[in-house]
């Protein structure tokens, strides 16, 4: 017998992004069903509320299996409002936020959006200055400022090197640089670093990837070209593995991780200090 495909909601008064986290996490431990997902932001009114109840029932009448919801809302009667709904309501605030006004001996303000207002002035300037820093100095087409970069990251060509940094400057405020590690850097250099990394050797995190998913990723980019052939990634790829293995680079291969995933593990094994918390 084939097993529905639920249908899961994810719905929040302000952005959904924790409702998105928190339940894609628990769904990543189902891999073999199948999910299709919605996600409803900016649910804070009554009648927004009725319209996702609305959009809940029919999904259950066309599946045939109640939607599974994820909810961070925080109003009483809006959450009341989708209770009404004919699906399975897993709410974040409900399970958690009784225990914890026990425990702390007082009680919740219930105020809509308070994880995103408590974003400070400096909090802010740190992630803008961080992803601007990120950005003048992606793929190596400045390095003038490297000696103001908390990690530089290093690593062939389409390993995952630009998104890690823009997330390290956006998420934590971390000054993050990349170097792209050519064909001309790699061979015949008997594993030496290019002269302009030499002096920030600390800084240095190799980032690696196995050649079949580089290959994938180069293909989509630049088709039928040497550069994406399965030899030159190959190729690629165990040059800059043995590079960082003599010039004892700390590298992490990045295959099936995700942005978050890679960015988290930097910053721990770097033992980066974060500006925004």
């Amino acid at each position: 017998m084939m097993t529905k495909r639920r249908t899961i909601f994810f719905i929040s008064d302000r952005t959904a992004i924790s409702a998105e986290t928190l339940g894609q996490s628990l769904l990543t431990q189902f891999e073999h069903l199948q999910f299709y997902q919605v996600t409803l932001p900016f649910v804070d009114t009554l009648e927004k509320a009725r319209f996702a109840v609305m959009q809940i029932n029919n999904a259950e009448q066309q599946s045939g299996a109640k939607p599974i919801i994820f909810s961070t809302l925080i109003n009483d009667d809006i959450r009341q409002m989708i209770m009404t709904g004919k699906g399975v309501v897993f709410d974040f605030f409900d399970t958690y936020m009784g225990r914890l006004e026990e425990e702390l001996r007082t009680t919740s303000s219930h105020t809509v959006g308070r994880y995103h207002g408590m974003v400070n002035d400096t909090a802010y300037n740190f992630r803008i200055d961080a992803v601007n820093y990120a950005m003048y100095n992606d793929d190596g087409a400045s390095t003038k400022e490297y000696d103001k970069a908390d990690i530089i990251l290093i690593g062939v060509s389409r390993a995952g090197k630009t998104p890690t940094c823009l997330y390290l400057g956006l998420q934590f405020g971390i000054y993050a640089a990349n170097y792209p590690l050519t064909e001309e850097d790699l061979v015949n250099k008997d594993g030496y670093l290019p002269p302009v990394l030499a002096p920030f050797r600390r800084k240095l995190f190799g980032l690696t990837i196995s050649p079949e998913r580089l290959y994938n990723i180069r293909a989509r980019r630049r088709p039928d070209s040497r550069y994406s052939s399965f030899e030159q990634c190959r190729q690629e790829v165990a040059l800059a593995e043995t590079l960082f293995q003599y010039e004892d680079i700390p590298f992490i291969n990045i295959t099936t991780m995700s942005v978050e995933e890679i960015a988290a593990t930097v910053l721990h094994e770097c033992n980066l200090r974060r500006r925004v918390v």
